[in-house]
C-alpha cells in the first residue's frame, strides 16, 4: 500500500498537521514510520480520518470514536451507541425546532411589546422552568435567561 507523509495527509484530509499529531497522541491514527523527520502513514489513514470526521459531526467525542476501533484498527461500532446518539440528536432537533419557531414568531409578532405576546410569555415560562435546557442551576429570583446555545467546539480535539 502507498505511504503518504504527514504533509500529504494534512493536505488531502484538510486538517492541520497539529491535528494529525494530536490524533496520533490520542491513539486514533498511527504512523507506519518516518522518512527523515516526517511521519509516514498508509494511504488508508485518509479513510480513518473521514471516519473520525463523521463521528465528530455526529457529536461523538474523540474518546468515544477511539472505542469504535478494534485493536487491529478496523471499525467496531456499537449499534446501540449509534441508536442512543440518534435519539440525542432527535431531542436536540426538537428543542432547536421549537426555539427557531419561537424566534420567528417573536420577530414577526404583531404585539406592541414582546411581554404582551402570549407565545413569548410561554417561551419565558419554559426557559424559567428549564424546559428549554437553558437552566443548569437552581432557580433564582433573576429574570429567566434565554436558552443557551451550547458551544460544540472542544479544546484540543480538533
Amino acid at each position: 500500500m502507498r505511504e503518504l507523509d504527514i504533509g500529504q495527509v494534512s493536505r488531502r484530509a484538510g486538517l492541520p498537521v497539529s491535528t494529525l499529531r494530536f490524533y496520533e497522541e490520542k491513539g486514533l491514527i498511527t504512523p507506519v514510520g518516518r522518512r527523515g523527520l516526517r511521519r509516514q502513514f498508509h494511504a488508508d489513514v485518509l479513510e480513518r480520518l473521514a471516519f473520525i470526521a463523521l463521528g465528530r459531526t455526529a457529536g461523538f467525542t474523540l474518546d468515544e470514536i477511539a472505542l469504535m476501533f478494534a485493536p487491529d484498527g478496523r471499525p467496531r461500532i456499537d449499534r446501540q451507541k449509534l441508536t442512543t446518539k440518534a435519539d440525542e440528536l432527535d431531542r436536540k432537533i426538537l428543542e432547536l425546532t421549537a426555539m427557531r419557531d419561537g424566534l420567528r414568531h417573536a420577530a414577526a409578532c404583531p404585539a406592541r411589546s414582546h411581554m404582551e405576546c402570549p407565545n413569548f410569555r410561554r417561551m419565558l415560562r419554559a426557559a424559567a422552568s428549564g424546559a428549554t435546557g437553558a437552566r443548569t442551576t437552581a432557580p433564582s429570583r433573576r429574570l429567566p435567561t434565554p436558552p443557551a446555545i451550547h458551544n460544540t467546539r472542544r479544546t484540543r480535539s480538533r
